[in-house]
């Protein structure tokens, strides 16, 4: 959908008799409504056949011409792609003698993405696309030289990050491809590139902050990924369907108890932090069967919390799982936007390490026995692009406390299935300074989850 033309303050570079580059005018345009069609006007001598011609964004001071594709570039209404020549588009051409002038046809040697997203998410249908992050694990940006055949090398400042902001933001109400409500460019360098893109969304009816309060909105990203073979001179479309996932309310629970918190009181569960009732489980005799398991002595968990990862496994997640707490992707709970959580290494990616054990837990002794706790910093940085599907994702969906709602976005507790004597059972919690396994009450509220 992008119109390929020459913009008022574009200039061309073209090889003089002396074999000098000279920087011509700005573009001058003969037919009012073709703007793909410009003259420009040079001061020289040119008597050859033929002359050799660049398009760049950087003054050309020496033998070795240059391209900067810049790492931040921005847009300023959907699908236009005027941005092109200041964001790093470049090109070469050889111009031939036609009566007293030369004609030329430009040759891109830069690559181009399009991004085209959509949503059927009424979350996300009340979003604004703010900005677009690519992400890539090699360098995408950066200052190039130009071979004479136009093939870019980088010469300095790569940058492995281009974000293309977009003002106030492009509507994303649509439920299939709309390019004039959201198509959004980018120029990165030619190459074969596994992407993250980030779709940064401006939200400012749906949150609320964990006082229980809206405030003016909440900024958050969906992430996708995406392998693509940019040629040079080509356009690529990347098309995404831009979901959240939603966790529902049902997965808090007692320890092990054999139904979840708010079993038969769901018209009364708090579903926003600070919110509380007192239909909570209060004892054992708790008629919907809340309460959680009873034991004297060490237990392994074979209810509600049979499938969770015994003490000793989470330990390894925690020491060995290479922790990352991720600010900013968007999810939803129980009728609200919230973003936060916590990246882990899958099991099966420790276990081909050698770290992971059910029977000794990472400092070598079994805690199922014993009460111990764990501390461990996690990285505030997310996986790399590479590595990514080595990592499963955790959201922090707080807990209930005495029938309270306390932390959705700020901090996760989910529970083990091991247990110790005196009515504890252990737990991992987890913050964005903080991922610590220790024991808590068995009465808390806190959540079940999927350990990949």
């Amino acid at each position: 959908g992008a119109s390929v033309n020459w913009s008022s303050s574009d200039k061309i570079w073209v090889k003089d008799d002396a074999g000098t580059w000279q920087q011509s005018g700005a573009a001058v345009f003969p037919f009012t409504n073709n703007s793909s069609f410009a003259k420009f006007g040079l001061s020289g001598t040119y008597t050859g056949a033929s002359h050799d011609i660049l398009y760049t964004n950087k003054a050309i001071t020496g033998s070795q011409p240059q391209v900067e594709i810049k790492a931040t570039q921005t847009q300023s209404a959907p699908n236009n792609f005027d941005h092109a020549g200041e964001s790093g588009d470049c090109g070469i051409a050889t111009a031939s003698r036609v009566g007293s002038g030369y004609n030329f046809t430009l040759n891109h040697k830069a690559s181009y993405l399009c991004f085209i997203p959509r949503s059927s998410n009424p979350y996300v249908n009340r979003s604004k696309l703010i900005k677009i992050e690519i992400m890539c694990d090699d360098d995408i940006a950066g200052t190039y030289n130009m071979a004479a055949d136009g093939t870019l090398t980088l010469a300095s400042g790569g940058s492995k990050t281009i974000t293309v902001t977009t003002g106030s933001g492009f509507a994303i109400d649509n439920s299939t491809e709309d390019m004039s409500k959201n198509a959004t460019y980018a120029v990165v360098a030619p190459g074969t590139h596994t992407f993250r893109i980030r779709y940064w969304l401006r939200n400012t009816t749906d949150y609320i902050n964990l006082y229980g309060w809206r405030p003016s909105d909440i900024e958050g990203t969906i992430s996708k990924y995406v392998t693509i073979n940019c040629t040079a001179g080509s356009i690529h479309d990347v098309t995404a369907n831009l979901d959240l996932h939603d966790y529902d309310g049902d997965h808090y629970c007692m320890w092990d108890a054999q139904q979840q918190y708010w079993a038969d009181h769901s018209n009364t569960q708090p579903k926003l932090n600070g919110q509380n009732s007192n239909d909570y489980p209060q004892d054992r005799n708790d008629a919907s069967h809340r309460w959680y398991h009873v034991s004297s002595g060490p237990l392994q968990a074979s209810q509600l919390c049979a499938a969770m990862p015994n003490v000793n496994e989470m330990t390894w997640y925690a020491a060995k799982g290479d922790p990352r707490w991720d600010k900013d992707e968007l999810w939803t709970t129980m009728g609200h936007l919230y973003k936060g959580g916590m990246w882990f290494k899958k099991k099966s990616v420790l276990q081909v390490a050698g770290n992971y054990n059910a029977n000794i837990a990472a400092d070598g002794s079994d805690w199922r026995t014993n009460a111990k706790s764990m501390y461990r910093s996690p990285l505030n940085m997310l996986p790399s692009v590479a590595d990514a599907s080595d990592y499963f994702y955790l959201p922090a969906v707080g807990q209930y406390s005495d029938g309270k709602l306390i932390g959705v976005g700020s901090n996760g507790a989910y529970w083990s299935s091991s247990a110790l004597p005196y009515d504890q059972a252990y737990v991992i919690s987890f913050g964005d300074n903080l991922v610590a396994i220790g024991y808590n009450n068995r009465f808390c509220g806190f959540a079940i989850g999927v350990f990949e």
